[in-house]
């Protein structure tokens, strides 16, 4: 028996420093991956990439615009487009009604969140609730918002009401969808975890529920994000007149009404700018955190 002993005291022994270098070896390996990137190395990825693709973009719409030589009025190239920005800019015209979109967008969807989360919750935990009203959910979504406009202008008149109530139909039903979608793909082993542990009802939908379901409430807020943008520029377009303030959607109905395309490119490059700007600022950072956090994203 002592033999014994001294000999598996011996193997474990050897096996120790085995093991030791392997856990090494990967700890190494994701301290260099979560290191941070050097200025070149993120210019190169990241920042090269979608400049390049936006000068090449430019250089065949100026190319188009030289061979076909259409009027300007109809098919404006890139530098009488930039012109018409410039001279919007300075005016105040572009400014004012970038502001005035962005403001509507942002508290609406912030309102949506606020309202849509709870309710998604709520839904959640009630079997028969979800039953009953899951599939008028999944309806609201598939219905294009812009279908609200007419209705909202006839209960709220030309009031930012109407953009509103626009915007949050079309922003509510993706973030709802979007959590229980989370909900769903929750492992029934952490629920019974979080019970075990008192969590219930209010309590588990909080802190077991929300953190778990995070990455379907994530996909549901850019959704509801892009759903509310859409809803809002549809809005905006159909609804003119009255106390509704002149957003981007009013810019380009303003360029269809005159038959002006250097107009109507405008609002719809700021428009896309908008979106791009909102994804990279705060939804790429927001996922990215999410995903390293979980362990499936070092870098």
């Amino acid at each position: 028996m002592p033999a014994e002993s001294t000999s598996q005291n011996t193997r474990n022994t050897a096996e120790a420093p085995d093991n030791a270098a392997a856990l090494a070896g990967l700890d190494a390996l994701q301290t260099r991956g979560g290191q941070s990137r050097t200025a070149g190395e993120f210019f190169r990825t990241r920042v090269a990439p979608p400049v390049v693709a936006l000068i090449a973009a430019l250089m065949v719409w100026q190319l188009t615009v030289a061979i076909i030589d259409p009027r300007p009025d109809i098919m404006p190239g890139p530098l009488e487009v930039g012109r018409q920005i410039w001279a919007s800019i300075v005016d105040g015209t572009l400014p004012g009604a970038l502001a005035t979109s962005l403001w509507r967008g942002v508290s609406g969807f912030l309102i949506a969140v606020a309202v849509a989360t709870p309710l998604a919750l709520l839904i959640a935990q009630w079997a028969g609730l979800r039953s009953a009203i899951g599939p008028l959910i999944t309806g609201l979504q598939v219905l294009p918002s812009v279908a609200w406009v007419p209705a909202a202008i006839v209960w709220f008149g030309l009031s930012d009401a109407t953009v509103y109530f626009v915007v949050l139909m079309g922003a509510i039903p993706s973030i709802v969808n979007g959590m229980l979608s989370g909900i769903d793909q929750i492992p029934p082993q952490l629920l019974k975890a979080g019970r075990v542990l008192g969590a219930d009802g209010w309590k588990l939908a909080t802190k077991v529920v929300l953190p778990a379901a995070m990455p379907g409430y994530l996909a549901g807020l850019k959704q509801g994000w892009a759903f509310s943008w859409r809803s809002l520029m549809g809005a905006e377009l159909i609804a003119i007149g009255g106390s509704i303030g002149f957003g981007l959607g009013s810019l380009l109905a303003q360029g269809r009404t005159v038959s002006d395309m250097a107009i109507v490119l405008t609002a719809v490059l700021s428009i896309l700018l908008v979106g791009i700007v909102i994804e990279l600022l705060f939804f790429n950072p927001l996922e990215k955190k999410l995903l390293r956090g979980r362990g499936l994203l070092v870098r």
